[in-house]
Protein backbone atom coordinates (compact mmCIF):
# COMPACT_ATOMS: atom_id res chain seq x y z
CA UNK A 1 0.00 0.00 0.00
CA UNK A 2 1.53 3.12 -0.71
CA UNK A 3 2.33 5.57 1.71
CA UNK A 4 0.93 8.80 0.32
CA UNK A 5 2.91 11.51 2.44
CA UNK A 6 1.43 14.70 1.95
CA UNK A 7 3.31 17.89 0.74
CA UNK A 8 3.08 19.21 4.43
CA UNK A 9 4.97 16.04 5.49
CA UNK A 10 7.44 16.15 3.02
CA UNK A 11 8.04 19.95 3.34
CA UNK A 12 8.80 18.45 7.06
CA UNK A 13 10.87 15.89 6.13
CA UNK A 14 13.12 18.34 4.09
CA UNK A 15 13.50 20.45 7.26
CA UNK A 16 14.40 17.26 8.87
CA UNK A 17 17.45 16.67 6.30
CA UNK A 18 18.94 20.15 6.55
CA UNK A 19 18.62 20.57 10.23
CA UNK A 20 21.76 21.81 11.84
CA UNK A 21 21.47 21.62 15.60
CA UNK A 22 19.79 19.13 18.03
CA UNK A 23 16.33 20.77 18.52
CA UNK A 24 15.51 21.79 14.92
CA UNK A 25 16.05 17.92 14.39
CA UNK A 26 13.95 17.08 17.49
CA UNK A 27 11.27 19.60 16.24
CA UNK A 28 11.27 18.97 12.30
CA UNK A 29 10.95 14.93 13.62
CA UNK A 30 7.81 15.41 16.14
CA UNK A 31 6.42 17.12 12.79
CA UNK A 32 6.38 14.51 10.09
CA UNK A 33 5.43 11.76 13.42
CA UNK A 34 2.38 14.51 13.30
CA UNK A 35 1.66 14.38 9.82
CA UNK A 36 1.95 11.14 8.59
CA UNK A 37 -1.09 9.24 7.17
CA UNK A 38 -1.97 6.42 9.70
CA UNK A 39 -2.39 3.51 8.05
CA UNK A 40 -0.92 -0.26 6.79
CA UNK A 41 1.09 1.71 4.11
CA UNK A 42 3.07 3.66 6.81
CA UNK A 43 3.34 1.22 9.68
CA UNK A 44 7.19 0.83 8.94
CA UNK A 45 7.79 4.04 8.53
CA UNK A 46 5.90 5.45 11.74
CA UNK A 47 7.71 2.72 13.49
CA UNK A 48 11.14 3.98 11.55
CA UNK A 49 10.53 7.42 12.98
CA UNK A 50 9.73 6.53 16.38
CA UNK A 51 13.11 5.42 16.62
CA UNK A 52 15.26 8.28 15.42
CA UNK A 53 12.88 10.08 18.10
CA UNK A 54 13.75 8.07 20.56
CA UNK A 55 17.41 7.79 19.46
CA UNK A 56 17.63 12.01 19.63
CA UNK A 57 16.21 12.39 22.86
CA UNK A 58 18.32 10.12 24.64
CA UNK A 59 21.37 11.75 23.14
CA UNK A 60 19.87 15.16 24.27
CA UNK A 61 19.22 13.68 27.87
CA UNK A 62 22.61 12.99 27.84
CA UNK A 63 23.78 15.86 26.77
CA UNK A 64 22.11 18.02 28.98
CA UNK A 65 22.25 15.73 32.04
CA UNK A 66 25.76 13.89 31.84
CA UNK A 67 29.09 14.79 30.54
CA UNK A 68 29.79 18.03 28.81
CA UNK A 69 27.15 20.25 27.88
CA UNK A 70 26.75 21.73 24.50
CA UNK A 71 23.74 24.67 24.49
CA UNK A 72 22.22 25.52 21.07
CA UNK A 73 22.65 29.00 20.62
CA UNK A 74 18.87 29.92 20.98
CA UNK A 75 18.69 28.10 24.29
CA UNK A 76 18.08 29.72 27.45
CA UNK A 77 17.11 28.04 30.30
CA UNK A 78 14.11 29.13 31.87
CA UNK A 79 13.94 31.15 35.49
CA UNK A 80 11.06 33.16 37.36
CA UNK A 81 7.29 33.04 36.30
CA UNK A 82 7.87 32.64 32.89
CA UNK A 83 10.03 33.90 29.52
CA UNK A 84 8.75 36.59 27.06
CA UNK A 85 11.24 36.66 23.85
CA UNK A 86 11.50 40.22 22.38
CA UNK A 87 12.31 40.38 18.82
CA UNK A 88 12.46 43.37 16.17
CA UNK A 89 14.41 44.72 13.43
CA UNK A 90 17.87 46.39 13.54
CA UNK A 91 17.96 49.85 15.94
CA UNK A 92 14.52 49.55 17.21
CA UNK A 93 16.13 49.66 20.44
CA UNK A 94 15.60 45.60 22.16
CA UNK A 95 18.78 46.04 23.94
CA UNK A 96 18.13 49.53 25.61
CA UNK A 97 14.20 48.27 26.37
CA UNK A 98 15.82 45.33 28.33
CA UNK A 99 18.58 46.98 30.09
CA UNK A 100 15.58 49.76 30.97
CA UNK A 101 13.11 46.43 32.30
CA UNK A 102 15.65 44.39 33.98
CA UNK A 103 19.21 44.34 35.77
CA UNK A 104 20.73 42.84 32.22
CA UNK A 105 23.96 44.86 31.01
CA UNK A 106 23.58 43.89 26.92
CA UNK A 107 25.71 46.20 24.55
CA UNK A 108 23.35 49.05 23.23
CA UNK A 109 25.21 50.69 20.30
CA UNK A 110 23.24 53.47 17.69
CA UNK A 111 24.24 50.83 14.72
CA UNK A 112 22.41 47.68 13.82
CA UNK A 113 22.79 43.64 14.53
CA UNK A 114 24.70 44.79 17.89
CA UNK A 115 23.41 41.59 19.93
CA UNK A 116 24.33 38.23 17.99
CA UNK A 117 23.29 36.02 20.91
CA UNK A 118 20.37 35.18 23.03
CA UNK A 119 20.79 37.63 25.84
CA UNK A 120 18.03 37.00 29.22
CA UNK A 121 17.20 39.52 31.54
CA UNK A 122 15.07 39.64 34.80
CA UNK A 123 12.36 41.77 34.83
CA UNK A 124 10.41 42.78 38.54
CA UNK A 125 7.33 42.88 39.12
CA UNK A 126 5.64 43.76 42.42
CA UNK A 127 6.85 39.90 44.15
CA UNK A 128 7.60 38.23 40.81
CA UNK A 129 10.74 38.21 38.23
CA UNK A 130 9.87 37.76 34.37
CA UNK A 131 11.94 36.26 31.92
CA UNK A 132 13.08 39.07 29.13
CA UNK A 133 14.72 37.30 26.23
CA UNK A 134 17.01 39.85 24.07
CA UNK A 135 17.82 38.14 20.32
CA UNK A 136 19.64 39.24 16.96
CA UNK A 137 17.59 41.39 14.66
CA UNK A 138 15.04 40.26 12.68
CA UNK A 139 15.32 41.50 8.95
CA UNK A 140 14.40 40.66 5.24
CA UNK A 141 17.65 40.12 4.88
CA UNK A 142 19.07 37.82 7.66
CA UNK A 143 17.35 36.27 10.68
CA UNK A 144 19.17 33.83 12.84
CA UNK A 145 17.73 30.55 11.78
CA UNK A 146 18.11 29.07 15.56
CA UNK A 147 15.27 32.31 16.68
CA UNK A 148 12.35 30.11 15.43
CA UNK A 149 13.16 27.82 17.69
CA UNK A 150 13.45 30.06 21.19
CA UNK A 151 10.26 32.23 19.81
CA UNK A 152 7.79 28.90 19.72
CA UNK A 153 9.64 27.46 23.33
CA UNK A 154 8.87 30.90 24.93
CA UNK A 155 5.68 31.50 27.10
CA UNK A 156 5.17 35.07 25.13
CA UNK A 157 6.35 37.32 22.08
CA UNK A 158 7.10 40.75 22.59
CA UNK A 159 7.57 42.85 18.82
CA UNK A 160 9.59 45.84 19.35
CA UNK A 161 9.48 48.19 16.90
CA UNK A 162 10.52 52.09 15.99
CA UNK A 163 7.86 53.79 14.52
CA UNK A 164 10.44 56.20 13.37
CA UNK A 165 12.03 53.79 11.00
CA UNK A 166 11.16 54.18 7.17
CA UNK A 167 10.91 50.75 6.78
CA UNK A 168 8.48 49.70 9.18
CA UNK A 169 6.11 48.16 6.76
CA UNK A 170 9.00 45.64 6.02
CA UNK A 171 10.09 45.55 9.37
CA UNK A 172 6.31 43.99 10.38
CA UNK A 173 6.64 41.43 7.60
CA UNK A 174 10.11 39.92 8.58
CA UNK A 175 8.62 39.03 12.28
CA UNK A 176 5.28 38.16 10.49
CA UNK A 177 7.18 35.52 8.74
CA UNK A 178 9.39 34.73 11.90
CA UNK A 179 5.93 33.87 13.53
CA UNK A 180 4.64 32.26 10.81
CA UNK A 181 7.86 29.80 10.29
CA UNK A 182 7.65 29.06 14.21
CA UNK A 183 3.81 28.72 14.02
CA UNK A 184 3.24 30.59 16.84
CA UNK A 185 -0.59 32.10 16.83
CA UNK A 186 -1.43 35.63 18.49
CA UNK A 187 -3.76 34.66 21.66
CA UNK A 188 -5.80 37.72 20.90
CA UNK A 189 -6.97 36.30 17.53
CA UNK A 190 -8.97 33.02 17.30
CA UNK A 191 -7.26 30.31 15.89
CA UNK A 192 -8.35 29.21 12.51
CA UNK A 193 -9.80 25.96 11.31
CA UNK A 194 -7.09 25.26 8.82
CA UNK A 195 -4.70 25.94 11.03
CA UNK A 196 -1.05 23.96 11.59
CA UNK A 197 -1.38 21.20 13.42
CA UNK A 198 1.42 21.86 15.16
CA UNK A 199 0.45 25.43 15.21
CA UNK A 200 1.04 27.16 19.28
CA UNK A 201 -0.62 30.09 20.98
CA UNK A 202 0.95 32.85 22.40
CA UNK A 203 0.75 35.78 24.13
CA UNK A 204 1.81 38.63 21.29
CA UNK A 205 2.44 42.03 22.42
CA UNK A 206 4.07 45.36 19.48
CA UNK A 207 5.61 48.19 21.37
CA UNK A 208 6.57 51.19 19.75
CA UNK A 209 9.74 52.59 21.00
CA UNK A 210 11.20 55.48 21.63
CA UNK A 211 8.09 57.37 22.53
CA UNK A 212 10.56 60.69 23.35
CA UNK A 213 11.34 61.17 19.91
CA UNK A 214 8.16 61.30 18.35
CA UNK A 215 6.27 64.18 20.58
CA UNK A 216 3.45 64.56 19.45
CA UNK A 217 2.79 61.05 18.43
CA UNK A 218 1.85 61.56 14.80
CA UNK A 219 4.67 58.47 13.60
CA UNK A 220 3.06 56.31 15.84
CA UNK A 221 -0.68 57.03 14.87
CA UNK A 222 0.95 56.49 11.22
CA UNK A 223 2.50 53.41 11.53
CA UNK A 224 -0.04 51.68 13.78
CA UNK A 225 -2.85 50.65 10.56
CA UNK A 226 0.51 48.47 9.92
CA UNK A 227 0.05 46.54 12.55
CA UNK A 228 -1.51 43.41 13.43
CA UNK A 229 -4.63 44.06 15.33
CA UNK A 230 -4.23 40.45 17.36
CA UNK A 231 -1.23 42.49 18.79
CA UNK A 232 -1.98 44.78 21.29
CA UNK A 233 0.29 47.84 21.02
CA UNK A 234 2.32 49.53 23.68
CA UNK A 235 4.03 53.15 22.97
CA UNK A 236 7.25 53.19 25.73
CA UNK A 237 10.00 54.83 25.94
CA UNK A 238 13.12 52.87 27.09
CA UNK A 239 15.14 56.35 27.32
CA UNK A 240 12.77 58.18 29.60
CA UNK A 241 11.28 54.90 30.90
CA UNK A 242 7.68 56.47 29.66
CA UNK A 243 4.76 53.27 29.45
CA UNK A 244 7.73 51.07 31.14
CA UNK A 245 4.73 50.27 34.06
CA UNK A 246 1.85 49.47 32.03
CA UNK A 247 4.13 47.13 30.16
CA UNK A 248 5.36 45.06 33.12
CA UNK A 249 1.73 44.64 34.45
CA UNK A 250 0.75 43.38 31.24
CA UNK A 251 3.55 41.06 30.71
CA UNK A 252 2.68 39.46 33.91
CA UNK A 253 -1.23 39.34 33.24
CA UNK A 254 -0.51 37.58 29.81
CA UNK A 255 1.63 34.58 30.98
CA UNK A 256 -2.21 33.50 32.32
CA UNK A 257 -0.71 32.67 36.17
CA UNK A 258 -1.33 33.16 39.53
CA UNK A 259 0.63 33.99 42.66
CA UNK A 260 -0.28 31.40 45.99
CA UNK A 261 0.94 32.04 49.36
CA UNK A 262 1.94 29.16 51.30
CA UNK A 263 0.93 29.09 55.12
CA UNK A 264 2.01 26.65 57.88
CA UNK A 265 0.24 26.25 60.91
CA UNK A 266 0.16 28.78 63.68
CA UNK A 267 2.85 30.95 61.11
CA UNK A 268 2.70 33.63 59.00
CA UNK A 269 2.03 33.38 55.50
CA UNK A 270 5.78 33.19 53.32
CA UNK A 271 5.23 36.59 51.26
CA UNK A 272 8.69 36.11 50.54
CA UNK A 273 8.61 33.25 47.81
CA UNK A 274 4.86 32.81 46.40
CA UNK A 275 4.42 29.38 44.20
CA UNK A 276 3.86 30.63 40.76
CA UNK A 277 0.73 28.27 39.30
CA UNK A 278 -1.75 28.39 36.02
CA UNK A 279 -4.55 30.59 36.18
CA UNK A 280 -7.77 27.60 36.62
CA UNK A 281 -4.82 25.40 39.53
CA UNK A 282 -6.67 23.78 42.18
CA UNK A 283 -5.33 23.12 46.12
CA UNK A 284 -4.29 19.91 44.81
CA UNK A 285 -2.04 20.40 42.07
CA UNK A 286 -0.54 23.32 44.70
CA UNK A 287 0.29 20.70 47.01
CA UNK A 288 2.13 18.34 44.54
CA UNK A 289 4.09 21.27 43.61
CA UNK A 290 5.08 22.00 47.61
CA UNK A 291 5.61 17.99 48.26
CA UNK A 292 4.53 15.39 46.84
CA UNK A 293 4.28 13.78 50.50
CA UNK A 294 1.15 16.47 51.26
CA UNK A 295 -0.37 16.06 47.76
CA UNK A 296 -0.73 11.89 49.11
CA UNK A 297 -1.50 12.71 52.50
CA UNK A 298 -3.62 15.81 51.81
CA UNK A 299 -7.03 16.31 54.05
CA UNK A 300 -7.92 19.86 53.49
CA UNK A 301 -6.35 23.26 53.03
CA UNK A 302 -7.31 26.56 55.26
CA UNK A 303 -7.81 29.73 52.39
CA UNK A 304 -7.29 33.20 53.05
CA UNK A 305 -7.94 35.76 49.83
CA UNK A 306 -10.71 35.03 47.84
CA UNK A 307 -12.85 32.86 50.42
CA UNK A 308 -16.23 33.39 51.94
CA UNK A 309 -14.25 34.35 55.86
CA UNK A 310 -10.83 34.28 56.63
CA UNK A 311 -9.85 30.65 57.14
CA UNK A 312 -12.47 28.77 55.02
CA UNK A 313 -11.99 25.42 54.73
CA UNK A 314 -11.59 23.94 51.35
CA UNK A 315 -11.24 20.67 49.78
CA UNK A 316 -8.31 19.91 46.99
CA UNK A 317 -10.69 20.51 44.15
CA UNK A 318 -11.14 24.23 45.09
CA UNK A 319 -9.64 26.25 42.48
CA UNK A 320 -7.25 29.00 43.17
CA UNK A 321 -7.15 33.21 42.69
CA UNK A 322 -4.10 35.18 42.42
CA UNK A 323 -3.08 36.29 45.96
CA UNK A 324 -4.58 33.54 47.67
CA UNK A 325 -3.01 32.35 50.92
CA UNK A 326 -3.27 28.67 51.46
CA UNK A 327 -2.62 26.33 54.68
CA UNK A 328 -2.26 22.64 53.65
CA UNK A 329 -3.52 20.29 55.93
CA UNK A 330 -2.22 16.76 55.85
Amino acid sequence: MPANLTPQYKQAEERFRTATTHDAKLEALREMLALLPKHKGTEKLYADLRKRLAKLEDEGAHTHHGGARHDEPGHVRREGAGQWALVGPPNAGKSALLAALTHAHPEVAPYPFTTRVALPGMMAFEDLQVQLVDTPAVSPQHTEPWLTNLVRNADGVLVVLDPNDDAFDDDIAAVRALLERARVWPKAAPLPGDAHPWAVIHPVRAVLNKSDLDGDGSLRELVRPALDSAWPVHEVSAATGDGLAELRAALWRDLGRIRIYAKEPGHQPDRERPFVLDRGATVEQLANVVHHEIAERFKFARLWGHAAFDGQQVDRHHVLEDGDVVELHA
